[in-house]
């Protein structure tokens, strides 16, 4: 599955743009999971209202859609920038700091002089399952008069959500037809409740679409058991490919009419928060490398499994390139999917 070589080499390989947070991981005991049919993810979080509850853990990392996925591309050695906009406070330092460690250049992120930092706080069963307070502070929206448009010069756009500004993606769709990149598109819950009707036609210029499968529910309307009839509402709509994530299952990608499952690989789940962000950005780096879909599935698939395996949405990706061995722990099948 090769595709056409880039005729030219930009400023950076890849500029990812979304959200850039605090996650504060709370890790207790006291957190249960109950079974519940009229939740998406077949589960409640319980814990008892006014009781006051011991923490097995707490910890602090940086996160959000749009640095968890520069670390991915900064940690491969792609050239890399984010857009994302922070407080002018302490947390803001520390989401900018962690993406310059990271090798990301942070010329476009900005500082928001009113509104905090976004935070989360992450609240962990020790099955690895979570719930998250979300605060979204200053990284509800990006300011587009802000953006230097004219400097945003990459081979990708990898965009993360985007609290709900569709307008904001268009004004990116129209960027990247400008200067000749590629787009991967991993939208968000606000962006995804508009629905099919609005977000197909903004789909179907994006080259890589990426969900997971209560996302694409969502999306379709359609009932999450049925993954048939949602795969045939999504499947055809992006350029190049579908990357579907369906939780501890594994995932699927679908292009040019085939679709191929990878089941997920053994590991102790840790924590879930920035597994999708690690499989979309693995899966993208891969075939931004290699212009071959499955070596971005593999490379995807050890990205996400490192992720999981450690707390905080960075702390598991990979540090270098897979070896032929690794890449080869991940195995591809052929998926004939039925509701």
């Amino acid at each position: 599955m090769k595709h056409a070589a880039y005729r030219r080499r930009p400023v950076f390989d890849v500029i990812t743009i979304g959200s850039g947070v605090i996650d504060h991981f709370a890790k207790s005991k006291a957190f249960e999971l109950e079974p519940s049919r009229s939740s998406p993810t077949g589960f409640d979080a319980c814990f008892p209202l006014g009781a006051k509850l011991a923490l097995d853990d707490l910890s602090l990392h940086t996160g959000g859609g749009a640095t968890n996925a520069a670390a991915t591309f900064g940690r491969l050695k792609f050239k890399t920038a984010a857009v994302c906009r922070v407080g002018n406070d302490v947390f803001g330092g520390l989401v900018t700091d962690q993406l310059r460690s990271d090798g990301v250049s942070t010329a476009f992120v900005q500082v928001d002089p009113k509104v905090g930092t976004g935070q989360s706080i992450i609240l962990l069963a020790h099955s690895g399952h979570r719930s998250i307070l979300s605060f979204r502070g200053a990284s509800a929206e990006i300011n587009t008069k802000a953006i230097p448009w004219n400097n945003l010069t990459a081979r990708w756009f990898y965009v993360t959500s985007l609290g709900g500004d569709v307008g904001l993606l268009s004004l990116i769709l129209d960027r990247a037809l400008a200067c000749g990149a590629k787009v991967a598109w991993n939208p968000g819950g606000a962006e995804l409740a508009k629905g099919l009707d609005k977000l197909a036609p903004l789909i179907r210029r994006v080259d890589i679409f990426d969900v997971n499968r209560e996302e694409a529910a969502l999306l379709t309307e359609t009932p999450v058991r049925h993954l048939k009839t949602i795969m045939d509402k999504i499947a055809d709509l992006p350029r190049v490919a579908l990357l579907l994530s369906d939780g501890p299952r594994g995932a699927y990608l679908s292009a040019r009419g085939c679709t191929w499952f990878s089941p997920a690989l053994p590991g102790r789940r840790v924590n879930t928060t920035g597994a999708g962000d690690a499989l979309g950005s693995g899966f993208v780096a891969g075939f931004m490398k290699t212009c071959d879909l499955t070596i971005g599935l593999r490379v995807g698939m050890l990205n996400a499994l490192g992720v999981i395996m450690q707390m905080g949405a960075k702390n598991g990706i990979l540090e270098s390139w897979p070896s032929e061995r690794e890449l080869a722990r991940v195995r591809i099948q052929s998926a004939h999917i039925r509701n």
